[in-house]
């Protein structure tokens, strides 16, 4: 889910002018018909949870990395027996270092549900067209996923010998909460498997002024994530013994649900910074010259800047980053035209800053409520307390230090996602995950998880090269 993931970052900047766009050349190692093979296989291999498979995506992506050279022993492809479709890969690269705990890079398979009907092109088929490649998965997250594939295939094929083990996992059912997670079940059953000092993840990337940098745009920031909010649904319900709506009473279950929601509507939790947050505020803010960087930059400074607050709270996405969020989804209730509503229930989906719980929310909205008659729930499934990980110099200076090489000018910046990735479900178990800089979007979000998702080709293959080298800066 790489929604509003570096979206605040490219509106903190646009009011700065644009910065140079990349300089480096698209495929500077070579191989680029080989991976755009590998991409294609993968875009066209059907992966929605309606209708696709995820564990035939696996299957092909291990047979390629077989081919390069790959033993059977460092390929596992796994699934359930209730989830035969959900399954996933685990592929190992051993390390020379007896020490070192291995890096994990991660990626998921599975891709939003996509129409033909609705779209111009068919979305299970990659078609290059003005300098993008289209078709559903092609940025989320199937461009990550290919270009980790074809980095340790080319490592492979070099004889490269990595001094940390490197580790992949291509998981399924991240874009839904409802189908099985392989990211979870590695984390509660194989956490051996993917034992890991950390990993890397979708989440980061860049975003462009407007147009794609091949159309004479321009590359205003490069984002590394370093954390996210967790992601929980609760239920909200009334109940009353109802009764005839000729004789209606105030004591009703939709009204006092109703009151209950204004309650929440009129709400907000209390502004809290994370080391990710304070250095995005200040160093983004710094890039602009306006008040509201002026105001992102004080509330860097100090978080009781109740002027600084208020200006940013006008920004919806700020107003997010700045602190835990609940929202009302989904509302049901009654049962017939005439009759007085037994039952009125809504859902209500809440964003939570990292460091709170579950129940931490669920008592917050009870007093919010302040109201004995609405009981709040959370609806299964019930997601791990989310997990800053720290701005470790040793894992984010390589990232920076190569963004300078291949995005001169453009500004990185360290951000926590209003969204979600299945890096919570690592963080929950000990491995600290990042979302990694390299390829780019445009502010429009290209369509991920909507019509004619697409992704800018000198995007994919310039995000490409720069994971090939990070991997290589990291395990040399």
């Amino acid at each position: 889910m790489r929604k509003l993931l570096t979206g605040a970052i490219s509106a903190a900047l646009l009011s700065s002018p644009a910065l140079a766009a990349p300089t480096a050349k698209a495929d500077p190692y070579g191989g680029e018909a080989a991976f755009r093979s590998l991409y294609k296989e993968l875009v066209e291999t059907n992966t929605t949870l309606s209708s696709g498979s995820c564990t035939l995506a696996a299957e092909r992506m291990a047979a390629r990395l077989k081919a390069s050279g790959f033993t059977d022993d460092q390929l596992t492809v796994f699934s359930t027996p209730e989830k035969p479709r959900e399954g996933g890969l685990v592929a190992v690269m051993p390390g020379t270092s007896k020490t070192e705990k291995p890096i994990l890079l991660l990626a998921h398979l599975d891709v939003v549900e996509a129409k033909r009907e609705d779209w111009v092109r068919d979305p299970f088929t990659l078609i290059e067209e003005n300098g993008y490649f289209y078709a559903r998965g092609v940025a989320d997250d199937k461009a990550m996923a290919a270009a980790w594939v074809d980095t340790l295939i080319r490592l492979k094929q070099e004889g490269f010998k990595p001094k940390r083990t490197l580790k992949l996992a291509l998981t399924c059912g991240e874009e839904t909460t409802y189908a099985f997670n392989g990211a979870e079940w590695l984390a509660k059953n194989k956490r051996d498997l993917i034992d890991a000092a950390y990993a890397l993840n979708e989440g980061g990337g860049g975003r462009t002024n407007g147009k794609g940098v091949s159309e004479g745009g321009k590359l205003v920031v490069e984002s590394i994530q370093v954390g996210e909010k967790g992601v929980q649904n609760y239920r909200l319900e009334t109940r009353n013994p109802g009764g005839h709506s000729s004789i209606p009473v105030r004591d009703n279950a939709i009204y006092e649900l109703a009151a209950a929601l204004v309650k929440l509507q009129n709400y907000d939790f209390k502004l809290e910074l994370s080391d990710t947050t304070r250095a995005f505020f200040a160093r983004a803010g710094a890039a602009r010259n306006d008040d509201l960087g002026k105001a992102m930059q004080a509330i860097a400074t100090n978080p009781a800047d109740s002027a600084a607050e208020a200006v940013l709270n006008k920004d919806r996405t700020f107003h997010s980053m700045l602190r835990t969020t609940c929202v009302a989804t989904l509302i049901d209730g009654g049962h017939a035209n005439n009759a007085l509503p037994q039952r009125a229930g809504a859902n209500v989906n809440c964003r939570i800053f990292p460091g709170h719980s579950i129940e931490d929310v669920q008592q917050e909205l009870q007093a919010v409520v302040a109201d004995t008659g609405v009981t709040i729930t959370p609806v299964p499934p019930l997601r791990p307390l989310a997990k800053t990980p720290p701005l470790d110099p040793a894992i984010i200076g390589p990232m920076e230090n190569l963004a300078a090489k291949y995005f001169p000018g453009v500004p990185v910046v360290p951000t926590m996602s209003t969204g979600a990735t299945d890096g919570i479900f690592l963080a929950a178990v000990g491995i600290p995950t990042y979302g990694v800089p390299g390829a780019w979007g445009n502010p429009d979000g290209n369509g991920v998880h909507g019509l004619n998702e697409r992704i800018e080709i000198k995007s994919l293959m310039t995000g490409r090269a720069y994971l090939y080298e990070l991997l290589k800066a990291y395990t040399k």
